[in-house]
C-alpha cells in the first residue's frame, strides 16, 4: 500500500495537505526559482502539478527529480501529474551536504547524454542539488570549463556556499586546486584515486553563520 494513495478523494486530500504544509509547498505557489541553464534545460524548485502542466505547454518533455522521496507526498503528486501529462519522470537522487560518489558523477554524465530534451530539473528549493547538477550538465553536455560552470552554484539561485551546502562548491574547488594544475580533465580526476568523497568532505569547513542560515533558518533539505 503506497504511503500516499491518490485513487480516492480522501487519499488525494491527505496527500495535497501533506504536500502543502509538510513539504512547504505554499512557499512555491508563486515562486519557482526557475532559470534556463540552456535552451534545452530549465532548473527549478519542486513544481506543483499545475506548474508541470504549464511547463508541458512550454515544451518540456522530461522531468528530472533530484530529491528521491519515493514515499513522499511530493513524489506521489509529481508521478501522477507526469503520467497524466505524458511527461517522462527521471529519478536521479542527489544529496546537498555530501560529496557525490564517483558513480553518481559519471551517472549524471550518462543521464544528460540520454534523456529527451527539453527537460526540467528540480530539487526542493532549486538552489543546491539543482546547482551542482547544472554545473555537471554545463560541463558534460556543453563542454564548459568547470571554473565557468560553477556560476550555477551562486546566490543568484539562493545557494549558500558558506553553509554545509558549500561542500558542493568544495568538490569543484578541489579539482581546480589539484586536478586541473596536474593537467587532468574533470572526468579523469573523478575516476582517479585522488577523488575520495569521504576525505574531501572531511576537509571541508562550513562557516557558522552559513550553517545557521541553511540548517536553522531556511531549513534546507
Amino acid at each position: 500500500m503506497p504511503a500516499f494513495d491518490l485513487t480516492t478523494p480522501l487519499g488525494r486530500l491527505r496527500t495535497d495537505l501533506d504536500y502543502l504544509w509538510n513539504d512547504h509547498a505554499y512557499l512555491r505557489l508563486g515562486f519557482q526559482n526557475a532559470h534556463w541553464v540552456s535552451d534545452e534545460l530549465v532548473r527549478t524548485n519542486q513544481p506543483w502539478p499545475f506548474q508541470l502542466k504549464q511547463w508541458k505547454a512550454a515544451g518540456i518533455r522530461t522531468v528530472i527529480n533530484l530529491r528521491g522521496g519515493f514515499d513522499a507526498s511530493f513524489h506521489a503528486l509529481e508521478r501522477d501529474a507526469c503520467e497524466k501529462l505524458g511527461l517522462t519522470l527521471v529519478d536521479f537522487t542527489v544529496t546537498s551536504r555530501e560529496v557525490p560518489s564517483r558513480a553518481r558523477v559519471l551517472g549524471a554524465r550518462q543521464m544528460f547524454e540520454t534523456i529527451e530534451y527539453p527537460a526540467l530539473m528540480h530539487c526542493k528549493s532549486g538552489a543546491d542539488r539543482a546547482g551542482i547538477m547544472s554545473v555537471l550538465y554545463e560541463h558534460f553536455r556543453h563542454g564548459k570549463p568547470i571554473r565557468e560552470a560553477m556560476a550555477q552554484l551562486s546566490g543568484k539561485y539562493l545557494h549558500v556556499k558558506q553553509g554545509k551546502t558549500g561542500v558542493l562548491d568544495y568538490v569543484f574547488e578541489r579539482y581546480l586546486a589539484e586536478g586541473e594544475p596536474a593537467g587532468m580533465s574533470f572526468t579523469d580526476w573523478v575516476e582517479s584515486d585522488a577523488y575520495d568523497p569521504a576525505a574531501i568532505k572531511a576537509d571541508f569547513r562550513a562557516k557558522w553563520w552559513g550553517t545557521l542560515l541553511t540548517e536553522k533558518l531556511a531549513r534546507r533539505e
